[in-house]
C-alpha cells in the first residue's frame, strides 16, 4: 500500500481541493430527517419540549432561586439542547463547524484534559485580537495531534471573547471514519490555502502546524527542535488577508508518546505516514494509547503584522522566506525559553 499523501500548505490544484470539500455552499440549518415520525417519538419530543419550557418557567420565575434555581436552569438548557439535536434544528457553516456541538459538548470533553490531565498553562492569549482575522502558527508534536485539540480549547476556554480557532488539518484526518465526521463539527478544515484565506476573510481565527507529519512524527532524540515550515504557503495566505500572524510555543506535548522507534514496514501496510514504537506502544496494546501526564505550557506571542504590506507582497518570495524564518525562529526561541524555566516534565 502506499504511504499516506501529505498535502503541502497552499500547493495542491484549486480544482482538486474543491472536490476534496464537503457540505453545502453557504451557512445552512440542519434539516430534520424526510422519513414521518412515529406519533410515540413525536409525543416523546412534545413532552421534552414541554419539560424544558417549564423548567425554563421556573427558573425565570424564580420558583428555583439559589442552588435549585441553577440546575433548574442546567436542565432547562439541557433539554433544550437534546431537543434541537433531535429535531436537527441547529445550525453548521459551510465547511460543516457545529458552534453548540462545539460549546457544550466537545470542549466540555476536552477540558478535563486540559484542566486536570496536563494541567495547561496558557500565557500570553492577550495577543490573540478580540476580533477580526488572525492567523495563529505553532509548533507540532506528540506522534498523536492533542496539542491542536489542546491548543484549541486553551483559546476557547482562556480568551475574553471565546473564540474558536479553526484549525488546518492534513488530508489524512478527513480520510478516517468518526474522526472525519468530528473534526469537521470542531471547526477544523483542510490545510489549504484557499480554505485559509476564506476563514481569514471572515474574521476567524486560524490555526496552522507548519510542520505537519515531520513535525508530529519525528523521533523523542529530536524534540523542541522545529522541523522545515515548508515553502511559507501560510505566511502569503496572511498577507493576502492582511491578517496578523500569532507565533505560539508549546512545551509539554512531546513527551505524552515518546517516540523511540518508527516501524515503516507497517506504515506502509496501513498506509499512514509513520507507525510509531514508544515504550508503551504497540506492546501494551491498547493501554499504550493512554498519554503521559505531561504539564503543558502554551504561550502566545506578540502578533506580527501583515496589513501594512501592499496587495503585491503576497507574490515576493523573499519577504514571503524572511516572514517565515522570523516566525519559526520565534517559536524555536520561545520553546528554549520555557524548557529552561520549567522545573519537571511533569510538575
Amino acid at each position: 500500500m502506499a504511504d499516506a499523501k501529505v498535502i503541502p500548505f497552499g500547493e495542491e490544484p484549486r480544482s482538486k481541493r474543491r472536490a476534496k470539500r464537503t457540505g453545502p455552499a453557504r451557512t445552512t440549518r440542519a434539516k430534520a430527517p424526510l422519513a414521518p415520525v412515529p406519533a410515540q417519538r413525536e409525543e416523546e419530543l412534545q413532552t421534552a419540549a414541554a419539560a424544558a419550557g417549564q423548567a425554563e418557567r421556573t427558573a425565570a420565575t424564580g420558583d428555583g432561586a439559589g442552588e435549585g434555581g441553577g440546575w433548574e436552569r442546567k436542565v432547562a438548557h439541557g433539554l433544550n439542547f437534546l431537543r434541537r439535536r433531535i429535531t436537527g434544528d441547529y445550525e453548521v457553516d459551510d465547511f460543516g463547524y457545529d458552534q453548540e456541538l462545539t460549546d457544550q459538548v466537545m470542549m466540555s470533553l476536552l477540558r478535563p484534559f486540559k484542566e486536570k490531565y496536563f494541567r495547561v498553562e496558557v500565557k500570553g492569549i492577550e495577543n490573540i485580537p478580540e476580533k477580526g482575522a488572525a492567523l495563529i502558527v505553532a509548533n507540532h508534536s506528540g506522534t498523536l495531534p492533542v496539542d491542536g485539540l489542546m491548543l484549541q480549547a486553551a483559546v476557547h476556554d482562556h480568551h475574553p471573547a471565546g473564540r474558536n480557532v479553526r484549525m488546518l488539518a492534513a488530508d489524512l484526518v478527513f480520510m478516517l471514519p468518526v474522526v472525519n465526521e468530528l473534526s469537521r463539527k470542531l471547526g477544523h478544515t483542510l490545510a489549504c490555502a484557499e480554505d485559509a484565506q476564506r476563514l481569514l476573510e471572515r474574521g476567524e481565527v486560524v490555526g496552522v502546524m507548519p510542520e505537519g507529519f515531520k513535525g508530529i512524527g519525528k523521533p523523542f532524540s529530536e524534540r523542541y527542535k522545529l522541523q522545515r515550515f515548508g515553502r511559507g504557503g501560510f505566511v502569503q495566505t496572511a498577507l493576502s488577508a492582511g491578517a496578523p500572524i500569532v507565533p505560539c510555543s508549546i512545551v509539554g506535548a512531546e513527551e505524552i508518546y515518546p517516540m523511540l522507534g518508527n516501524s515503516r514496514t507497517m506504515a506502509r501496510l496501513l498506509g499512514i505516514p509513520y507507525f510509531p514504537l514508544t515504550p508503551a506502544f504497540p506492546w501494551l496494546g491498547p493501554l499504550g494509547l493512554v498519554p503521559l501526564p505531561t504539564k503543558w505550557t502554551i504561550q502566545f506571542g506578540e502578533p506580527i503584522p501583515t496589513d501594512d504590506y501592499p496587495p503585491e507582497a503576497a507574490d515576493d518570495p523573499m519577504l514571503m522566506f524572511n516572514l517565515t524564518d522570523q516566525v519559526r525562529e520565534t517559536i524555536q526561541h520561545t520553546l528554549y525559553k520555557l524548557l529552561v524555566q520549567r522545573r519537571s516534565v511533569f510538575f
